[in-house]
């Protein structure tokens, strides 16, 4: 069709070469699923070339209520194939494979050596670490997104040599320390904004334009429209030990895992605890009757003070979520004696109140 790229041609930014530049693209989406199928849906529409699509599971009921290249029709039916047909509906122009199977660490370097740039719409560690590192042998970027409940990350890896999934998070949490979005629910809305944020992170790196989130740590809160970006820097110890080893590091065995976090009822009103508040200053409810120290993540202010604590630290925010960013930046420094929150400060603040002096 000959208009259907119009509006990118008028942009100065794209244009025809840009435009030719997505079209010769290939970009690999690990999972069919709330991250996955508005960033799918997006990078079709805008003319990628080659676009992959890995996913084993089958469409269930749950799976309506936020991914959108499903119908009623297609329950029990492999995911991939069914995103396929659903795209193919958009833009005849892009060539689309699907893979009804999982990414392994059989077929991850074979896979993910086909294409440009990896998005990462799975839900859990394994694969997250897989990609990961078999995108940092092959010199392969990978653009991540993550959810929790109203709230979403994003992020890109291995881009021009920067920083990895490793270096954000070099240990995985404890197995079903960090649930996932069928274990504690998330927003409908949420997993669409983030995929289309990935979608766009994946754009701007095949046009070579604009700021990309390397080394940056995008965090939205849809409850509160709170955006803050977190800063991490490269970790040379963890990338080199992937690519001295030639092969990506396995993570089934558990003992390799970490646990960071706390829950209310496992604390005593009387135990000396230093609370660290990541929030912006903004967010309610503000915490009384506690020894807290706002630290908001967006400031990027000195861990420093931190090393001498003889309290036991403990961080919370509105969900939990940076609250673990944080403990793991205090962690890498060899602070270990600081935990994340399980509950968010509205929790917080209750308990607080019946336990105040």
């Amino acid at each position: 069709m000959e208009n259907r790229y119009q509006r990118h041609l008028q942009l100065n930014e794209v244009g025809p070469s840009g435009q030719e530049k997505i079209r010769k693209s290939s970009v690999l989406v690990v999972g069919a699923g709330g991250l996955g199928c508005p960033a799918l849906q997006y990078l079709t529409a805008a003319g990628v070339g080659l676009l992959g699509i890995m996913d084993p599971d089958v469409v269930s009921p749950s799976n309506l209520q936020r991914q959108i290249l499903f119908t009623e029709n297609d329950l029990g039916k492999n995911k991939a194939t069914c995103a396929k047909a659903f795209l193919s509906k958009i833009n005849s122009e892009v060539e689309i494979i699907d893979y009804p199977f999982a990414l392994t660490h059989e077929n991850s370097e074979e896979q993910i050596a086909k294409f440009d740039l990896v998005i990462d719409g799975t839900d859990n560690f394994y694969t997250r670490y897989l990609i990961s590192d078999q995108c940092l042998l092959l010199d392969k970027v990978m653009v991540y997104g993550a959810l929790y409940k109203f709230e979403g990350q994003v992020t890109v890896f291995n881009y021009k040599n920067g920083p990895s999934y490793r270096c954000l998070f070099p240990s995985p949490p404890k197995m079903g320390a960090i649930p996932n979005c069928s274990e504690i629910g998330v927003l409908g809305v949420v997993p669409g904004i983030i995929g289309i944020y990935q979608a766009t992170e994946a754009l701007k790196i095949i046009l070579e334009i604009g700021d990309i989130l390397s080394g940056k740590l995008l965090c939205v809160n849809l409850l509160n429209h709170n955006h803050t970006t977190f800063n991490f820097p490269k970790n040379s110890v963890e990338i080199d030990a992937i690519k001295k080893q030639q092969k990506v590091i396995p993570i089934e065995n558990q003992d390799c895992f970490v646990d960071f976090e706390l829950s209310l009822d496992q604390l005593s009103s009387k135990k000396k605890i230093l609370w660290i508040d990541v929030r912006e200053k903004e967010e309610s409810p503000r915490i009384a009757h506690l020894n807290v120290k706002e630290f908001p993540l967006s400031q990027q202010l000195s861990l420093e003070p931190f090393h001498n604590s003889e309290e036991q630290i403990i961080v919370f925010c509105q969900t939990g979520l940076r609250g673990k960013l944080f403990v793991q930046k205090l962690r890498e420094l060899g602070i270990q004696n600081c935990f994340s929150l399980k509950e968010g400060a509205a929790e917080l603040s209750i308990w607080a109140e019946k336990n105040k002096d």
